[in-house]
């Protein structure tokens, strides 16, 4: 009979040291900002806690200076929502003709992917500059055809669903492409061939067998889509024009906000982060279970 504790191998707890320190390195400085956020109306940046109340979350929804944190917030989620759906529908049907011989599909493969290795801040640069020098195409253009007013009125092409998208984009797709790339190589080519033979369209065959199998994994790659536009930073710095995403705001207030009100903001931010990995998730998992009480055995 098995005894019911076996004895630690000897590199046991060594190694629990070090993944609770590891754990504590990555967690704990996100622990301290959700505590020192809850602070009272005396609190400070750092401890100790001087009360416990929701001043400081008040004080966010009323503004912080001449910052405008409720449209910043709302620029942020709607990139992100954008951002999302634009990665899992490019990497679905990027994984789908990625399943056939393509001609100079290696070169593409790789140009998708390389942005990933590219220091962010250059990809921002090289993205801005490439949207002022459109700029100054369309107003060559305007004047050449005689639209002056058009040529006034005319501001930039940089904005927040124009450079800033395709810079984010250049940060998620890759991610999303790789992902469905695994998960059509090990997908069973027979379920298809099955539908096909029962007369399927090769829509209904998509729609009806094909998506319900890689569910779980489209869901994923809409988390990693939102999560990776929703607090990027160095992407968007050059490339957004004259409006800032909740990051770029929470980034600039680090230098002139010296209260909790800070940490309240940055609580907020980690909150929706969270919440949206959470119904990920859940989704994910729901998906999963109905494909595989739909899988024959």
């Amino acid at each position: 009979m098995a005894r019911l504790h076996e004895p630690r191998a000897p590199g046991y707890w060594p190694l629990a040291l070090v993944f609770a320190l590891f754990v504590a390195f990555m967690y704990g400085p996100m622990l301290v900002i959700f505590v020192l956020s809850f602070q009272g109306p005396e609190g400070g940046l750092t401890f100790p806690l001087r009360g416990l109340s929701l001043h400081w979350f008040r004080q966010l929804a009323e503004g912080l200076g001449t910052v405008d944190i409720g449209s910043a917030f709302l620029r942020s989620l709607m990139l992100g929502g954008v951002v999302m759906l634009l990665t899992v529908v490019l990497s679905v049907l990027a994984g789908l003709a990625f399943r056939k011989k393509l001609r100079g599909g290696n070169a593409l493969f790789y140009i998708t992917v390389a942005s990933l290795i590219m220091p962010s801040i250059i990809v921002s640069l090289g993205i801005g500059l490439q949207f002022r020098l459109l700029d100054g195409a369309i107003k060559w253009v305007l004047e050449a055809v005689g639209a002056t007013g058009t040529l006034e009125t005319y501001g930039t092409a940089l904005g927040l669903f124009t450079s800033a998208m395709g810079a984010h984009l250049t940060w998620t797709l890759p991610f999303g492409l790789l992902i469905m790339f695994a998960v059509f190589n090990r997908f069973n080519p027979a379920y298809e061939e099955a539908a096909r033979d029962l007369g399927a369209t090769p829509w209904q065959t998509f729609r009806h067998v094909v998506l319900p199998l890689i569910g779980p994994s489209v869901v994923g790659i809409g988390m990693f889509g939102f999560t990776l536009s929703w607090d990027e930073i160095a992407r968007t710095s050059q490339a957004i024009g004259d409006v800032n995403t909740l990051p770029l705001e929470l980034q600039g207030l680090t230098s002139t906000v010296t209260t909790p009100a800070i940490y309240a903001l940055g609580t907020v931010t980690t909150v929706v982060s969270f919440a949206v990995m959470g119904l990920t998730v859940a989704l994910a998992m729901a998906l999963g279970g109905r494909a595989k009480k739909g899988r024959p055995a």
